[in-house]
């Protein structure tokens, strides 16, 4: 049947809208109310700053807000997901670029690669979503 993988796939995309939706929104507020805890645990890059922290906190939320209002509205889907992915991305090159973790270059390369992998995981998404609007709109 046709509708199986479009079923599937719209799991997929629901499951990666509310992951990563909880991540960032729950990183956004580890770094807006708790700012020491999260540099000295997460953001150990270079020498703290409370207030890029608290600016970085005012992207987070926002952007965890969108994905996770994007299960229920689906024609946000495609936007969301792009977003985020071409922040991750993004975010991916920045700890390539400068991989120096307080805790050291190993852990800095290990989270660049995590960054990388999840931003992978957010363009199969992103596809899928466009899959899945094609399809609902009778093309193939």
């Amino acid at each position: 049947m046709t509708t199986t993988p479009t079923r599937t796939r719209g799991g997929f995309v629901e499951v990666t809208l509310v992951v990563f939706g909880v991540y960032a929104l729950g990183i956004g507020l580890f770094m807006m109310f708790a700012p020491g805890a999260f540099f000295d645990t997460l953001g150990t890059f270079g020498v703290r700053n409370d207030h890029y922290i608290f600016d970085n906190a005012t992207f987070e939320i926002p952007q965890g807000l969108l994905l996770l209002a994007a299960v229920r509205r689906v024609s946000w889907r495609v936007p969301a997901l792009a977003f985020a992915t071409v922040h991750w991305a993004l975010h991916s090159l920045s700890h390539i670029i400068d991989p120096h973790h307080g805790a050291g270059d190993v852990i800095g390369w290990i989270e660049a690669g995590g960054l990388v992998f999840t931003t992978v995981i957010l363009a199969i998404a992103l596809r899928a979503a466009v899959k899945n609007e094609v399809t609902e709109k009778g093309g193939h």
